[in-house]
């Protein structure tokens, strides 16, 4: 009988992990849907993201769950008693439509900067980053630029027609104690009041029910967006916020 004990032991496995990259994974990911030409949402609000610094690659990738896809962020919705329509997306250019960017601005994070050439606005981020979206913007002789705040915010703001536009549209007269909060009212779901030290500028950040004129400079000055964009920035917006329009 042979001594079972004199044999060499079996050699153990081998229990090392394999130890992916999750961050690897997420821009192999990208790679392989950028190739395929494909345009497909990932939520990656599912998947964890390593924060940590790689050398002098910029490692964070942004997740919000409000900015997804077109036909989330832009669905009808109650709200305030209002039934939002749905804002057809797919006549909007993606341009104009809700997105995380790398902050273009420089400015500190809590900012709002809007960009009259772009027809954009940026909502700066901690971090690097921005929440971009698409507004419209004054006509040739309405614009106002400058550095300012935000006072205040208002949901389903009342719109009164100052005296110089009753002037040029008598017909706006009827509103000239003010027009009430509604579908109909053009300063939409919410509007962001700018005051320069310590004064009304008259001009306004609100929603618009005009959704096609995004990207286009229409108003009378103020800063137009799509209504389910204005009522997430509102949301995001605390206190009195520094603006900077250029």
């Amino acid at each position: 009988m042979s001594d079972i004990s004199a044999l060499p032991a079996p050699a153990a496995p081998d229990r090392t992990p394999s130890i992916v990259s999750r961050r690897a994974a997420l821009f192999g990911m990208g790679t392989i849907l950028a190739a395929a030409g494909c345009s497909r949402t990932i939520d990656l609000g599912a998947i964890e993201v390593d924060d940590y610094t790689t050398g002098s690659i910029r490692p964070r990738i942004s997740v919000d769950r409000q900015v997804t896809s077109p036909e989330l962020m832009y669905a009808s919705f109650t709200d305030e008693g209002f039934v939002l329509p749905e804002v057809p997306y797919q006549k909007v250019e993606p341009q104009w439509r809700r997105q995380i960017v790398v902050d273009p601005t420089g400015e500190a994070p809590g900012t709002i900067v809007v960009r009259l050439k772009e027809r954009h606005l940026y909502y700066v981020q901690p971090g690097g980053d921005a929440l971009r979206y698409g507004v419209g913007i004054g006509r040739e002789g309405f614009l106002w630029s400058g550095r300012a705040n935000i006072q205040y915010g208002k949901k389903w703001p009342t719109w009164t027609p100052p005296a110089e536009m009753i002037a040029r549209k008598p017909e706006l007269a009827k509103w000239r104690g003010g027009q009430p909060g509604g579908l109909e009212n053009p300063l939409g779901a919410r509007a962001l009041y700018i005051f320069k030290d310590g004064r009304d500028t008259g001009f306004r950040v609100h929603g618009s029910p005009e959704w096609w004129t995004i990207g286009q400079a229409m108003s009378s000055g103020c800063v137009r967006m799509i209504n389910q964009d204005v009522i997430d920035l509102f949301n995001r917006v605390s206190g009195k916020t520094p603006i900077v329009v250029v």
